[in-house]
């Protein structure tokens, strides 16, 4: 069908070009890579700038309130582009699209907006081109059936790194998280499609490799195979000429002792490990729903320190939960000083719609603000404290991109995921570098190319 609609249109998208916009997730950065893929598959050619792009899409993320109000007021600013460029199309899609709030207030508010899918619906995107194109009124198409992401392709910002879905959905249902509403419930790829894809990959040249699921260690639990996480990740990284690989998230009740030995005898699985908190209180974590204790969350990053003496944790942290008292918070910060993070993700609580949490009542405003501050001042110095214990080191670097604020400098990442600034030329983007460090911040290390 699509390729009777496509000689149909083929002249029609000579020319074209397109934008999108990610919010969120490493997973809605490879849905906008798969939307990539299709887009230009029709024709469409990338553009930079937003406001010239001929197709321009905003893929969303539900989790954080400050990008739920950030897309509309980015989808609002295309309102006059829109009325003096008619022929533009503007397509909304993503998590917040999943939801039927979220996704009212653009049907409702933003008449702007010409194309609304959600994130299972990617690969029906063509047919929603010709669709609109064919009528020329609005497009609205939200599956919520758990479709099985199978080995599809897409495009990737570079060719030496992609991301790979292990799996979609979540089962957890913490209390203040909307992700079961927007990607559904819990559903695991075959470990043969997985193995095929990165197969695929490496052969294409890419050097690293990160597996995404919400909850990689629940991997295979409901799937009528018999395969876990562990066993998964050991015979990835038996791949011939897989140089690094990752994943990410882990959920800390499902952490196994056999997934921790499976990363240390593995010497391309990288020696770094997102090890959400939330909170580090029993209270609060069990008004969340998170289904552990802090003595059990400390055990086990204990046990991955004692086991991989070199392996870098990182976290995230949700300051100001409704439930939470001052001595809640103090647990919060008693867990980071024994754990001692090389970085945290933190987040003040925003109240999420069809959420458990979104029922209480909220902490004020100055008060979790005054907590999200003494909690940075605690972690900041921690992590300018382990990044200190590299000065002097040669690391090995794969280097990713020019600075932002210097294009005669690299960043790169360690394989313990240490930010790296080096002076270099951009022909070495793609490629393994050594780097001998020489000064660092509480984010970043830097340092001279080794010859």
């Amino acid at each position: 069908m699509v390729s009777k609609k496509l000689e149909k249109y083929k002249d029609y998208f000579k020319g074209k070009t397109y934008n999108i916009t990610t919010f969120g997730c490493q997973m809605n950065e490879h849905d906008s890579e798969r939307i990539s893929y299709i887009l230009e598959d029709l024709g469409y050619v990338y553009e930079e700038d937003r406001k010239k792009a001929d197709f321009i899409l905003f893929n969303t993320c539900l989790v954080r309130e400050n990008a739920e109000l950030k897309l509309y007021g980015q989808v609002s600013s295309l309102k006059k582009i829109k009325e003096s460029h008619p022929e533009k199309i503007i397509a909304v899609s993503g998590c917040m699209m999943q939801t039927e709030v979220a996704r009212q207030v653009i049907i409702d508010k933003h008449r702007e907006v010409d194309i609304i899918f959600g994130t299972k619906n990617i690969n029906s995107l063509s047919d929603l081109i010709f669709r609109y194109l064919e009528t020329g009124e609005r497009v609205v198409d939200i599956s919520t059936d758990n479709v099985k992401d199978d080995f599809v392709k897409y495009n990737t910002p570079n060719h030496f790194q992609a991301y790979v879905n292990i799996m979609t959905g979540c089962d957890n249902f913490c209390s203040y998280c909307i992700v079961p509403e927007s990607r559904g419930r819990e559903e695991s790829r075959r470990p043969s499609s997985i193995i095929e894809e990165v197969e695929y990959l490496v052969n294409q040249g890419y050097k690293e490799i990160t597996l995404l699921g919400q909850n990689v260690n629940s991997y295979g639990n409901k799937a009528d195979f018999n395969h876990t996480f562990p066993e998964l990740l050991e015979k990835v990284a038996q791949i011939p000429n897989l140089k690094r690989l990752r994943f990410t998230t882990s959920h800390p009740k499902d952490l196994s002792d056999e997934l921790i030995k499976v990363i240390k005898r593995n010497d391309n699985i990288c020696k770094y490990f997102h090890l959400p908190l939330q909170s580090g209180s029993d209270k609060v974590l069990k008004d969340m729903n998170r289904k552990y204790t802090q003595e059990k969350y400390l055990e086990r990053a204990r046990k991955l320190k004692e086991e991989i003496p070199e392996i870098a944790i990182s976290t995230d942290i949700i300051v100001g939960y409704p439930t939470e008292t001052e001595e809640d918070f103090e647990q919060t910060l008693k867990v980071c000083k024994e754990v001692g993070y090389d970085t945290a993700f933190t987040f003040k609580y925003s109240p999420r719609p069809k959420t458990r949490a979104a029922k209480l009542t909220p902490i004020d405003d100055d008060i979790v603000q005054a907590r999200f501050d003494k909690l940075l001042d605690l972690l900041y110095p921690i992590f300018n404290e382990k990044n200190q214990t590299y000065i002097g080191k040669t690391v090995e670097v794969l280097l990713e991109s020019e600075s932002k604020n210097n294009p005669e400098v690299l960043t790169g990442r360690t394989d313990d995921y240490k930010l790296v600034h080096v002076k270099a030329d951009k022909s070495l983007i793609g490629e393994f570098v050594k780097v001998k460090i020489t000064g660092n911040t509480s984010f970043t290390i830097s340092g001279d190319l080794v010859e």
